[in-house]
């Protein structure tokens, strides 16, 4: 029964222990390794129970131990380990030979980064560690096994743990535990324990030495690992400076010069600017370098027309629309036209019933956004809209001729792009 109770006890706490750790490394974002192995090698000293005129070498030799560490943060962790314990007479007059195989579960503290020692070194740290273990010890000294042919035992366990840094994934460790067993029926001699003491009636000691090493894809372990701590009027800090840092680059024109720097915060979208915001306008007339040619393309001057008005209005008509001054406007992907350009279609329906022998070709555009192959249709759609219209006014078809010219890109400023999306006329 003591056995079985012992066995359920171990197997539970290696299950909770197993499934914790998987959980925790899961966690994304970690930039330190959690796992390692940890082998020692060193002295024992068995304290109790031990028959009447029976001891053991001061240090006996020899102990051993390997175990399997994960850490679930750089202050606290979780151990299962292996041990290995043998004891003899020495000058003892009494012969006897015993071994004491063990498995713990302990927890472990890194004594180290809870008392901040990275703060005077990065090499040196202290592990504590306490849990418990199952124990099975056996021995040659002829014996009553009315119990059995060994005896088992739980423990409870204790010890501490120096270590020094070799490298970013060997430490090296020094380690002292003390060890207590309850209801331990033999003796580390092999004879049958009377049991004079209550509670833990065994006790044994181990000193030894080993190696730690890091496993993982990480550059160092979480016993090295060091944590950045910022203060709460740090962080204050850093969120008025990164407040005012977004403040600043707010630009509401969208004309690559932030809000505070600009002089103008209302600059056509997409026109050049100087370091100030201000639109470049070399001749000072008050329209951006950037859309005057565009402009100039749409609307007619003065002096264009000078020497036409002896000719008549008709002379003057042709002239605006074999110029480019007289267009149809749409909007965007749109086949119909704006109503204030409708005018433009008057124009030439006027013109063409004035002069029965012209004919007039329909030059459709549109804007650079988009696919080149669709704007290119969408520029013959448009010139074939105002075809229908001035057919439907009573133009003969076959005085009219159909192009789709597609893109214009002489204008590539977001708000000058309705220049281009348009009908043009050619006279012939």
């Amino acid at each position: 029964m003591k056995k079985q109770l012992l066995l359920t006890i171990l197997l539970s706490a290696i299950s909770y222990s197993t499934s914790f750790a998987q959980e925790e490394n899961t966690t994304e974002g970690s930039l330190y390794n959690k796992w390692s192995i940890d082998v020692s090698a060193g002295i024992n000293k068995p304290v109790r129970p031990v028959s009447t005129g029976s001891f053991s070498e001061t240090p006996s030799f020899f102990s051993a131990n390997i175990g399997a560490r994960y850490m679930f943060n750089t202050k606290a962790g979780l151990r299962a380990s292996l041990g290995y314990n043998s004891f003899n007479e020495g000058d003892a007059a009494v012969a006897f030979e015993s071994t004491l195989y063990t498995f713990s579960l302990e927890g472990i503290v890194n004594i180290g980064n809870v008392l901040n020692f990275n703060e005077w070194t990065q090499n040196f740290s202290i592990l504590g560690h306490a849990g418990l273990g199952y124990g099975r010890l056996t021995s040659t000294t002829p014996i009553d096994r009315s119990f059995g042919d060994a005896d088992q035992m739980l423990s409870a366990i204790i010890g501490i743990s120096p270590q020094v840094r070799l490298s970013d994934r060997v430490s090296l460790f020094g380690d002292l535990t003390a060890v207590g067993n309850v209801r331990q029926d033999l003796t580390f001699d092999g004879a049958v324990n009377n049991r004079t003491i209550r509670g833990f009636d065994g006790f044994y000691i181990t000193a030894s030495a080993g190696i730690s090493i890091s496993l993982g894809k990480n550059q160092v372990h979480a016993d090295w690992y060091i944590e950045e701590s910022i203060d709460e009027e740090q962080i204050a800090s850093l969120e008025e400076r990164i407040e005012k840092v977004e403040t600043d680059l707010i630009d509401t024109d969208q004309d690559g010069v932030a809000d505070y720097l600009d002089r103008e915060k209302n600059t056509v979208s997409g026109v050049a600017v100087d370091t100030k915001g201000y639109a470049v306008d070399v001749n000072k007339n008050g329209i951006p370098d950037e859309l005057e040619s565009a402009l100039e393309a749409q609307y007619a001057k003065k002096s264009d027309l000078n020497g036409l008005s002896r000719g008549g209005s008709s002379d003057v008509i042709a002239k605006l629309l074999n110029d480019g001054y007289v267009n149809v406007y749409f909007q965007f992907n749109s086949t119909k036209p704006e109503l204030y350009s409708l005018d433009a279609i008057n124009y030439l329906i006027k013109y063409l019933s004035e002069n029965s022998s012209k004919k007039a070709e329909l030059i459709g555009y549109a804007d650079e956004v988009g696919n080149p192959t669709y704007n290119q249709q969408l520029s013959e759609k448009r010139a074939k809209r105002v075809f229908d219209i001035l057919v439907a006014s009573g133009i003969d078809a076959n005085r009219l001729t159909i192009t789709g010219a597609g893109e214009d890109t002489g204008i590539t400023s977001k708000d000058a792009r309705n220049l281009v999306r348009r009908v043009t006329f050619k006279l012939k």
